[in-house]
């Protein structure tokens, strides 16, 4: 070949790197050629189709991408999904399971009136299943009082329900109705 054609193939950008990469989602496996760039938010909405879970802020400031890893709640926007292989996905859409009955979460969420526009709320929803998970594993958090028992479940009142929610942004103001409702699914 000629020099002009060895300079214009070093112009092209590279091709993305991929990895093939297998997820849980929702309980279903999937099987997926990721770029290494792609962020889980992304392959969720856009690969999966599901578009519970939002693109807010997109630098992990609001919550409106919350989804479950491994049952910890995570912002989907932050992650790289080929870091996440062989993980398991839980969003909204999935928390209910394959029942035709919502969550206790998302059941109170709609008997409470814990949202107005709506785009937080699978988000919120999703961190609140970590906040009760994380308090029941006995996780403290800023505010749980220092004297109590190490790795026993945190009581949760509403300070201690706030403060772990704190992560979630709702530009409507729902707090207090999302405070009620998930008190009324703690255990």
């Amino acid at each position: 070949m000629d020099s002009r054609h060895d300079r214009a193939l070093d112009s092209r950008p590279p091709e993305p790197a991929r990895s093939r990469t297998t997820l849980r989602v929702n309980g279903k496996p999937h099987t997926l050629m990721v770029d290494h760039r792609r962020v889980l938010l992304d392959l969720l909405r856009e690969d999966l189709g599901l578009t519970g879970a939002k693109k807010g802020c997109d630098h992990g400031q609001c919550g409106a991408c919350t989804v479950l890893v491994d049952g910890r709640r995570m912002n989907g926007c932050l992650l790289l999904a080929v870091a996440l292989d062989g993980s398991e996905i839980t969003t909204v859409e999935g928390l209910a399971g394959d029942g035709e009955d919502l969550h206790p979460l998302q059941q109170a969420f709609l008997e409470r009136d814990a949202f107005q526009c709506g785009y937080c709320t699978p988000g919120q929803i999703c961190s609140a299943a970590g906040v009760l998970s994380e308090a029941a594993a006995g996780h403290p958090s800023h505010v749980t009082d220092p004297a109590a028992p190490s790795g026993e479940p945190v009581a949760l009142g509403r300070e201690e329900i706030r403060e772990r929610m704190s992560g979630n942004l709702c530009r409507c103001g729902a707090y207090p109705r999302i405070v009620d409702a998930v008190e009324d699914v703690i255990p």
